[in-house]
């Protein structure tokens, strides 16, 4: 998916020794994404920009769209990153310069490692189901690994969790000693969790994570925090459990992963390491030059890129200190 802010903030995200366990609570930001679809932006926020390599994280619906377009995201590029969709409800075509086409689908995990260029598009099918309801996560790739070759894969076999009270999945490496077939470029984790009413669980995690849960339906209480949809409740590090309770059920996502240590530069669909870097991957897709191959050919519809920022992108803290 991509970032359709015609403004989009600079930032610059740094690693961040978070000390002792916390909880800091954040509130999505609400975002359009063309003229269809709303989102809950929980990522980045003002106050912490990444959890481990995590940097995005969109929240859509659930949307009645059994009248109307649906997902209407055109043909845009990505660089330095992975695309990590996961869908609750509904049907999203999927098609890339690599010649990928596939229908994301609830249960399955599609991860499109972008390397050092590629372009994609989503897209609501006309045989759509009439709810649509997701998340899409960025996460931003190490310098090993960031000009490497796109690649696109599925995952259609992820290992459930099962606890007293909660049922879910593990997305992406392992939570509560449950392993998925899917692993970061760095240490990550991330896990789907649905509670039923009345349910009181606690999930195993690494203490050398940073954690956060983010609601995705009802209300929960995440460690010693009351937590509502389209909130993220930041955990820091040192912990060795997350302990989750709601009284009528809810749905969460819960993130980790190891701090990340290298500085980068996020804005619009590029992820960089400077200013004269993004501005030249900009420079690179207005040009539509080979970095940037078409999904189906050179005149599809695309989105263009907005005007870089009058000022030259500067270097911000990982993470805001506020009074």
């Amino acid at each position: 998916m991509s970032d359709l802010d015609t403004r989009p903030p600079e930032l610059a995200l740094r690693s961040l020794d978070t000390g002792a366990p916390e909880e800091l609570l954040l509130t999505a930001r609400r975002v359009y994404l063309g003229k269809a679809t709303e989102v809950a932006r929980a990522l980045p926020d003002r106050s912490i920009r990444m959890i481990g390599a995590w940097c995005f994280l969109d929240h859509y619906g659930p949307e009645d769209v059994a009248d109307g377009p649906g997902m209407r995201v055109w043909a845009h590029p990505h660089t330095g990153l992975q695309t990590v969709s996961w869908l609750l409800a509904g049907e999203i075509e999927h098609r890339d310069s690599l010649g990928s086409q596939a229908r994301v689908r609830p249960g399955e995990l599609n991860v499109m490692t972008a390397g050092r260029g590629i372009v994609h598009s989503e897209l609501s099918p006309p045989d759509k189901p009439p709810v649509m309801h997701g998340l899409q996560l960025w996460v931003a790739l190490p310098e090993a690994d960031r000009d490497g070759p796109p690649r696109f894969e599925t995952f259609t076999d992820l290992p459930p969790l099962s606890l007293p009270g909660a049922r879910g999945q593990v997305l992406v490496g392992a939570v509560d000693g449950v392993t998925s077939p899917a692993q970061g470029r760095t240490p990550l984790c991330a896990a789907d969790v649905v509670l039923d009413a009345g349910a009181d669980v606690t999930l195993r995690v690494d203490p050398d994570f940073e954690h956060g849960v983010f609601v995705a339906e009802g209300a929960v209480q995440v460690e010693g925090t009351a937590t509502a949809v389209d909130q993220l409740l930041y955990l820091g590090t040192g912990r060795r459990q997350v302990r989750l309770r709601s009284a009528g059920g809810g749905r969460v996502l819960l993130l980790g992963g190891q701090p990340f240590e290298e500085e980068v530069v996020m804005w619009w669909n590029f992820l960089g390491r400077s200013h004269a870097e993004v501005a030249a991957y900009r420079e690179a897709w207005e040009r539509r030059e080979d970095r940037f191959p078409p999904v189906v050919e050179r005149g599809e519809r695309v989105m263009e890129a907005p005007p870089m920022p009058t000022v030259p992108l500067k270097p911000r803290p990982r993470r805001r200190v506020l009074p």
